[in-house]
């Protein structure tokens, strides 16, 4: 996640609104600065814990498809205000997803990364790419198209302002349902949208009494372009042209020091439509030529990292309604224009109805949404659970098309590998390897494999490096760790077995053991180090990431402490797939590597106890030092991440002085002194659940004889902070990465190691739960009397077996299962109590 206010040493968590046009200076102190900054926003953004629900209702879309199925439970409006979410028409891991650009008047402002923000209440377009809950703007938005009920006299591009072509609407105007989005806007122009995998469907309806224009601003990306075209075939009714982008997080830091400010794919686009055009035009920048077919020229990236106001290119088509709606269909390709037709020509064909797409997107997501059947709960409970289960399946996003292309990291176009179904893109590595992936892979494994197989692919593609925040086909650098491989270990572990998984150990090894010129580059530092394992070889050496500085000895990573951290959870992944596939000498030297934690954990720190921290590279520890200190830290304190070690969770708390000790500590990063629950905004010193440092902690009392604290914490998170309304996300959703977590935590369990399927268990939400994954196994989740309030496991049964175990091994996911939990208002506290009863941890050898 990219939280909510960037700080001269990184991004971070606290909230605050400044003006967007100042950059963050990029020195070495931890200065609070600018929310709109990070996000790529104007200045008026939205905050989670802004505004009421009032409007989160969703009104059903009055034309169909009927109600039926799980699919009925989605409110895409969910998140929608804060959590970076947007409502728009898409597929499971779709390649497009149809969804509407607000602006407040910012013609180079995106009001939040998704495109959508909740309280924007004006529209410029409809774009054709999106990425969910992105802390930094730039994630796509490519080729806006607008319908303008009126006639274009000056260039769209020139309305820097969109005072005149974008119309505001009215939420109760406002429809969005799984596959679907509706919206009438104020300019009684009604657009509908819906999709396929690679292929859109938009239906424009326009007042009668005026022109029926559609605007193509090909160059405007979210965060602009180098290249644009569009051409109009008025006598074939089709519209093609492409974009040339890319940019993610381009706007952060100067120019030396940003190395995103660039453009890394080109999306092509074939659009046909079923009425006839009776007028064209063009424009570049302020200049519009009535008449034109034909328009090319980018944005640009301006000195800041924003487009520049009124630069770009675009075409508009003015249509013979004959006082019928306009129907689009649009297809896209990251290879050619050629593959945009064909995959449009596959998916979506000349006679294919809106109605006909729409119905088959909302099968698709019943389809998919029917592997988890949950009883019980509320309604707003069931939406809240079934609209994160779509979160979490909204990405990483199919990137081949129809005939098996696709272009790779490499920039030259590949074909899927043998026995491989999709290649996919988009992997917000930092975020989803903590819970989505293995969510992903127990419902679907084989799409879990192809994801692996497609992050082993990148890595061949891009001479090895594993890079950790991969867009299109770009690499970005963004965020810290080496995500890649902890993330495939465990899709690996949670059945996604059908890879090269033999070739991906070997490229993890090499990339984890070999010392590149990057990993010593402090370039983009410090959102987006250059190198895969940034100080790889003081890591090799001193078995730590030392202190970032500028001299060659010191650490060239965001955070040294954080970055040990997250090269420990990767090294322990590798241990865990060696383990598997028998190589023992491997999987020895990374389990040693594993537990290179201990070496930045200071018994002596604060008066409190011991906590990770930041430590020069000739030993010495940074200091000052508070337990709420980000020095050393990405996107978060030396107190949140002391609980990020999720595999050695015994060994932590023996440093920490024992169970009493590391119960307390708990205690109170999860409580102020009044008792009262200090979960988010509450300083370094508490956790911060809506980012993901801290979102493994609250199941660590399991590991200290006291699960039902785990329940009580993980039932406040759930009951306070995940809603059915458009604040309904504590923080950036982070592609799915948040959502998996309340899913995961509803259904009373958790992924807890890296490379691992064992799982916690705490209380689950719902009544009866039951898991069918594609290859057709069964897990099945009693809790009779489950509700909001009991929050406590009074008895567990495994398979019919009683267990006083608050976890369930490997072996439980390996064929059918069933827990049964008894469940009360009022704690067990002897159960899970036992030392016996601990989940396992998995120290170094000695």
């Amino acid at each position: 996640m990219l939280a909510l206010t960037l700080t001269p040493l990184g991004i971070a968590g606290a909230c605050s609104s400044s003006d967007p046009s100042t950059p963050p200076s990029g020195g070495g102190e931890n200065d609070a600065a600018l929310d709109s900054i990070v996000r790529g926003t104007d200045a008026a953004f939205d905050s989670p814990l802004a505004d009421s629900a009032a409007d989160s209702a969703n009104p059903p879309d009055s034309s169909g498809p009927l109600p039926t199925g799980l699919a009925r439970f989605v409110n895409p409006i969910i998140g929608t205000k804060g959590g970076e979410t947007w409502p728009g028409a898409d597929l499971p891991f779709g390649m497009l997803q149809f969804s509407p650009e607000t602006t407040r008047g910012n013609q180079t402002r995106t009001p939040a990364p998704g495109g959508y923000a909740h309280s924007a209440m004006k529209i410029r377009g409809f774009s054709l790419t999106h990425l969910s809950g992105t802390g930094c703007a730039g994630a796509f938005g490519d080729i806006p198209f607008f319908p303008h009920a009126g006639t274009v006299t000056t260039s769209p591009t020139a309305d820097t302002t969109d005072k005149i072509y974008a119309s505001t609407f009215l939420r109760p105007n406002e429809q969005a349902i799984a596959g679907y989005y509706g919206v009438t806007m104020d300019s009684k122009v009604r657009a509908e949208l819906t999709a396929t995998m690679r292929t859109g469907s938009a239906r424009f309806t326009y007042p009668a009494d005026k022109p029926a224009t559609l605007l193509i601003r090909a160059s405007n990306s979210e965060l602009g372009s180098t290249e644009a075209h569009v051409s109009i075939d008025a006598a074939s009714r089709t519209i093609t042209g492409s974009v040339t982008s890319g940019n993610f997080c381009g706007y952060i830091y100067g120019t030396a020091g940003n190395v995103d400010r660039r453009s890394y794919y080109t999306l092509y686009f074939h659009a046909e439509f079923d009425r006839p055009i009776s007028a064209t035009g063009s424009w570049h920048d302020n200049v519009v030529t009535p008449g034109s077919t034909q328009s090319n020229g980018g944005t640009s990236y301006g000195n800041d990292g924003y487009p520049p106001a009124g630069k770009g290119s675009g075409a508009y088509a003015v249509f013979d309604t004959g006082g019928q709606p306009v129907n689009m269909r649009v297809g896209i390709s990251f290879v050619s224009a050629a593959n945009a037709k064909a995959n449009l020509d596959a998916e979506n064909p000349q006679g294919t109805t809106f109605e006909s797409v729409k119905q088959k997107a909302w099968d698709a997501w019943n389809e998919k949404l029917n592997r988890v059947e949950v009883t019980g709960g509320t309604d707003d409970q069931r939406t809240t659970f079934y609209t994160a289960v779509y979160h979490s399946l909204l990405h990483p996003n199919v990137f081949n098309d129809v005939n098996g292309d696709y272009v790779g990291m490499d920039n030259n176009v590949h074909k899927l590998s043998a026995g491989q179904n999709a290649q996919y893109a988009n992997f917000s590595g930092w975020d989803v390897y903590r819970g989505q992936l293995q969510l992903v892979t127990l419902l679907e494994p084989t799409i879990g494999g192809d994801i692996a197989q497609s992050l082993l692919n990148q890595a061949d593609q891009n001479n090895g490096v594993w890079d950790r925040w991969t867009h299109a086909q770009g690499g970005t650098h963004v965020m810290t760790g080496d995500p890649g491989h902890a993330a495939v270990p465990s899709i690996y572990a949670f059945g996604g077995t059908n890879f090269d998984a033999t070739s991906a150990l070997k490229s993890m090894v090499h990339a984890a053991t070999t010392v590149t010129e990057d990993d010593k580059s402090k370039r983009g530092w410090n959102v987006m180090v250059v190198g895969e394992r940034p100080s790889l070889d003081k890591y090799l050496t001193l078995h730590y990431v030392p202190a970032y500085g500028s001299r060659a000895e010191e650490g060239n990573a965001w955070g040294g402490a954080s970055e040990t951290l997250e090269d420990v959870v990767a090294d322990f992944g590798v241990a865990q797939l060696a383990a598997r596939l028998g190589q023992s000498a491997t999987h020895d030297e990374f389990l040693r590597r594993s537990g290179y934690w201990r070496n930045n954990f200071n018994p002596a720190a604060h008066s409190t106890g011991g906590y990770i921290q930041d430590r020069r590279y000739d030993g010495t520890w940074v200091t000052p030092f508070s337990p709420s200190t980000e020095d050393g830290f990405a996107e978060g304190s030396s107190a949140q991440y002391t609980f990020m070690i999720q595999h050695d969770v015994g060994g932590l708390f023996k440093a920490m002085g024992g169970n009493e000790k590391a119960t307390a500590r708990l205690d109170r990063f999860f409580h102020f002194d009044n008792g009262l629950w200090a979960l988010t905004g509450s300083g370094g010193e508490h956790a911060e659940i809506n980012n993901e440092p801290s979102v493994a902690a609250a199941w660590m009392y399991n590991f200290v004889g006291a699960p039902y604290k785990t329940q009580d914490t993980v039932r406040e998170i759930i009951n306070e902070h995940w809603k059915n309304s458009e604040i309904g996300i504590p923080g950036q959703d982070d592609l799915g990465a948040m959502s998996a977590w309340y899913a995961w935590s509803a259904l009373g369990l958790y992924p807890q190691y890296i490379g691992r399927s064992e799982l916690l268990l705490g209380t689950p939400l719902f009544t009866k739960a039951v898991i069918r994954n594609s290859k057709g196994r069964t897990i099945t989740i009693n809790a009779p009397g489950a509700t909001a309030n009991t929050r406590y496991v009074q008895s567990v049964s495994v398979n019919g077996q009683t267990s006083a175990r608050a976890w369930v091994p490997e072996s439980f996911l390996a064929g059918d299962g069933t827990l049964d939990f008894a469940v009360s208002p009022q704690p067990n506290k002897a159960w899970g109590a036992d030392p016996a009863d601990t989940p396992p941890s998995f120290p170094p050898p000695p």
